[in-house]
């Protein structure tokens, strides 16, 4: 593994430019890895798969308010720089990109990148500004870096496949590389919400990926019923007295539709809310 103690923290836009065009003026490959900060082992595991194939590893950390909703976390959103920073260091990273708000949109800010169909499903119904912001900040982030290569976690199943339709439709010549799922001993997915489970509501958790798994051993055993597999996953979650379900979803990787048969290239994902806390999670059916 490769250790930077040179890492470089870069809060201004033309300050990164002209960093990173020295680099690839030199030949090196550039990778991007978009976060929101306060990093577990799945964000460090991004950095790891980036690594393999570049020279120059950007992590961006960058709260990003306009994919939060009015009644959403953005001020209670988690953050620690300092922590993130040694993380980052101490995993390999070549730069943070650290900027402030106004950096990535001076006032007034009036452009936005929209994926039409595949931002209105799933959490697009219940946050329906969350997926504008996420394409219009990687977008801008593509723009700035000019990375050949961004990695993205598979926990955001839906944000992945929406990236990744982005990338091809706006012609952006970047290899975009989705990430596993990082799981904590229990199987509960890694997310920096996590931390505002309740001890008991982190007790519950887990039974979340129970109920996946139990759906994928159901399938490999025939089953091919979408509804008979959305059932058994809502009894599963449901004997968890504290889980509230906000979905829970078969549906096509190519186009995010959802499915009466399962087949290959389907997946399920389910959000669920704990208290206050909505978790999400996914798993594929065939490899």
């Amino acid at each position: 593994m490769k250790v930077i103690n040179t890492m470089q923290v870069i809060k201004k836009v033309d300050e990164l430019r002209a960093t990173l065009g020295k680099y690839r003026k030199a030949g090196k490959r550039i990778g991007l890895v978009p976060t929101m900060g306060y990093f577990h082992e799945g964000h460090l595991s991004l950095i790891d798969a980036v690594l393999e194939k570049t020279d120059i590893v950007v992590v961006s950390l960058f709260v990003n308010p306009t994919q939060f909703g009015p009644s959403e976390d953005l001020e209670n959103y988690p953050r620690d720089f300092e922590r993130d920073e040694r993380l980052a260091r101490e995993r390999g990273a070549d730069i943070i990109f650290y900027p402030d708000v106004k950096e990535m949109y001076p006032e007034p800010f009036f452009t936005y990148v929209v994926t039409d169909q595949l931002s209105k499903v799933l959490c697009g119904k219940s946050r329906p500004v969350h997926f504008r912001g996420v394409t219009t900040i990687v977008a801008k982030l593509f723009n700035i870096v000019q990375p050949d290569v961004a990695v993205f976690g598979r926990k955001d199943a839906q944000q992945a496949i929406i990236i990744q339709r982005m990338v091809k439709d706006l012609n952006f010549p970047i290899e975009i590389i989705v990430a596993p799922i990082v799981r904590e001993p229990d199987g509960l997915a890694m997310s920096s919400r996590n931390v505002y489970l309740s001890e008991k509501e982190r007790k519950q958790a887990p039974v979340i990926h129970a109920a996946l798994q139990k759906a994928f051993e159901t399938v490999q055993n025939g089953e091919t019923s979408a509804e008979k597999i959305k059932r058994l996953i809502r009894q599963k979650i449901e004997s968890a007295g504290l889980a509230r379900i906000d979905y829970i979803e078969l549906i096509r990787e190519r186009d995010l539709q959802p499915v009466d048969r399962i087949e290959p290239g389907t997946f399920v994902a389910v959000a669920v809310w704990f208290g206050k806390t909505r978790l999400i999670d996914n798993l594929a059916f065939f490899n």
